[in-house]
């Protein structure tokens, strides 16, 4: 319906509904009243009927969308039909020298119930009517304060989400059994699987934005018991900012069952660091250099340098970051390999980097157990190419990727992180460039990680193979490991090896477990094998070996280790002999040199 055929309605219902009060209060009246004469009423009729109009236009009640009116929209209505009540006495006052005070007060009754009832009447039918007739998922939401009600209010008055909001779920007492928006609170989080069967709920959504991972995680727990699909509500600083609605729900994340809150390192801190200066990233096609290159593009350095072996890894950052801050620094993008002394010389020579973040490495462990001469080339030649090139051209700050399988390693791929360390510590002996590495456990959703693999094997039909039932990792995400390096950078004073309080370490089979349920599956549809411990696994990962440990934060959430002796002539040898050594011999070298192990040192070096 029009604007103009919509006004024209209301207008003529308002009149109808006017006349009909006034009239009704005049022959209730009428025969206690000899002095309220017919004159008097047709007056009354006419003042009552263009003062209501007048204040229907100032509080626009024409203008409304009454299927979602609610009590702001009823104040509206008192108010015009008050004002309209007090014109029409003034005006009989005016004209008659009384006012018909019990005459006027039905009429303002009769006022108020019949333009109420003839908007609020919409309402009703929308949502008692129309509403029944769609077919929406019966819809659980877990919270019921500002956040949940809100979204409550928005499910009810939209017609375009395909949820119907039955029952809240809150821990607060007060609010048990209270009605919101004609939503009951059923019970609290430990009652959920009773209350979604109880009700039929096939939606879950979780409207707590503030809640933490401890307690999400917890209630994921009981969400899981029930075969409903479980969401979570958008932050409320997003809704209010417009970059998401209301019902923009997204499904629960892996990253939001880690059991901790994500670390929130202090990034502003180091802009003075990185702002207009020049910044390589080698690996800066990796899952890790790229996301290092992202945050680094905050601080606006002059130059950002983005080199990497792979063509189109850096093809795809290349454009991603020019996209966004071409106009605002020099984005070169750099094909080299870390393995050619050489070509790494030649680019720290010509660019004079301020800062060199050396993500570039070889990190498959089982794939480093049968290609050990490989995991030296990239992961010690490598390191020392790039580290050495640091120190000959003056760079500032050097910080290493390392990793937390570098302590007490039973792999070749943690030993040769491990012999890195000991190179670039070295190295900061006598170099005025800072040399410093950040070590931190397995990065979700990164290449070659976990995650990808089960998400495959679940699109796949399962099963989903996890080594061993016992088998724990640390877990962090792509964001926080690249602020980690960051901010160690910001810290560095030369030496250190920076570890990130990672919280409590994870079961893999209970990742496994989760990430099956958040893809809409049973375990029944996709059961886990255990595939038994691969070579060169740990049941473990340790952050600091027991030489290390140095309990004290250097900053919110992280640690630095204390620096351990080592002989470096050890690594030069590994360096010397290694294109004429089998890989077995350098396998067992490695290992030796990574654990101070004479028995294999003794071994490579007859």
């Amino acid at each position: 319906m029009s604007y103009e055929k919509r006004l024209s309605l209301l207008i003529l219902l308002d009149s109808i509904i006017v006349l009909t009060a006034i009239y009704i209060g005049y022959f209730t009246l009428h025969p206690y009243l000899s002095f309220y004469t017919f004159p008097v009423l047709v007056m009354s009729s006419i003042t009552l009927l263009i003062s209501h109009h007048v204040f229907a236009f100032i509080y626009r009640l024409y203008q409304k969308a009454w299927e979602y009116a609610s009590v702001g929209e009823m104040m509206a209505i008192i108010r015009a039909v008050t004002l309209s009540i007090i014109a029409t006495g003034i005006v009989q006052y005016l004209l008659n020298g009384d006012i018909y005070i019990r005459v006027l007060g039905i009429t303002w009754m009769l006022h108020v119930i019949l333009i109420g009832g003839s908007r609020f009447s919409w309402r009703m039918y929308r949502d008692h009517y129309i509403k029944q007739k769609t077919d929406k998922k019966r819809s659980l939401i877990i919270g019921a304060g500002a956040a949940g009600t809100m979204l409550v209010r928005q499910l009810l008055k939209s017609n375009d989400t395909d949820m119907l909001p039955v029952g809240f779920v809150d821990d607060d007492p007060m609010k048990q059994k209270l009605q919101f928006y004609g939503v009951t609170v059923y019970g609290k989080t430990k009652e959920i699987p009773m209350i979604v069967e109880k009700h039929n709920i096939e939606n879950i959504v979780i409207a707590i934005p503030s809640m933490g991972r401890k307690e999400i995680q917890r209630i994921y727990q009981e969400c899981s018991k029930t075969n409903a699909k479980t969401q979570i509500m958008p932050m409320i600083e997003d809704i209010a900012s417009g970059k998401v609605s209301v019902n923009q729900f997204r499904d629960v994340q892996v990253e939001d069952l880690l059991g901790r809150e994500p670390v929130e390192l202090d990034i502003q801190s180091i802009s003075k660091r990185l702002a207009g200066k020049t910044i390589l990233v080698t690996g800066a096609g990796g899952s890790i250099g790229s996301e290092i290159c992202r945050q680094v593009s905050r601080f606006k350095p002059k130059k950002l340098l983005l080199l990497g072996h792979g063509e189109y890894s850096i093809y795809q950052i290349d454009m991603e970051l020019k996209q966004k801050h071409q106009s605002e620094f020099e984005i070169i993008p750099i094909i080299a390999d870390v393995q050619d002394r050489a070509r790494i010389f030649e680019v720290m020579e010509y660019h004079s980097p301020d800062v060199v973040y050396h993500a570039a490495a070889h990190k498959h462990v089982p794939l480093m157990e049968f290609n050990p001469k490989e995991a030296v080339k990239n992961n010690v030649i490598g390191t020392k190419n790039v580290a050495e090139a640091a120190d000959t051209f003056g760079v500032n700050t050097f910080v290493l990727v390392s990793s937390d399988k570098a302590v007490n390693p039973t792999n070749v791929m943690g030993s040769t992180k491990r012999i890195a360390e000991m190179v670039i510590q070295n190295l900061d002996k006598q170099s005025q460039t800072n040399f410093v590495a950040v070590r931190f456990g397995n990065v979700l959703g990164s290449r070659g990680s976990v995650i990808p693999l089960f998400k495959k094997q679940i699109q796949t039909g399962g099963p989903v193979t996890v080594t061993h039932p016992e088998m724990t990792r640390y877990f962090m995400t792509i964001p926080e490991a690249s602020r980690l390096v960051i901010q160690a950078g910001a810290l560095a004073k030369g030496g250190e090896i920076f570890v990130l309080d990672m919280g409590e370490p994870v079961k893999i089979v209970d990742l496994a477990e989760n990430l099956i349920k958040l893809s809409g599956y049973t375990m029944d549809e996709i059961p886990i094998k255990f595939a038994g411990i691969r070579p060169g696994e740990k049941m473990f990962e340790e952050l600091l070996g027991s030489e290390e440990v140095h309990p004290q934060e250097i900053f919110p959430k992280i640690f630095v280790g204390k620096t351990v002796e080592f002989d470096y002539s050890r690594v030069d040898h590994l360096i010397e002999k290694y294109a004429g050594e089998s890989s077995a011999a350098i396998k067992e070298y490695v290992l030796g040199l990574a654990n101070k192990n004479e028995k294999l040192l003794v071994k490579y070096v007859n």
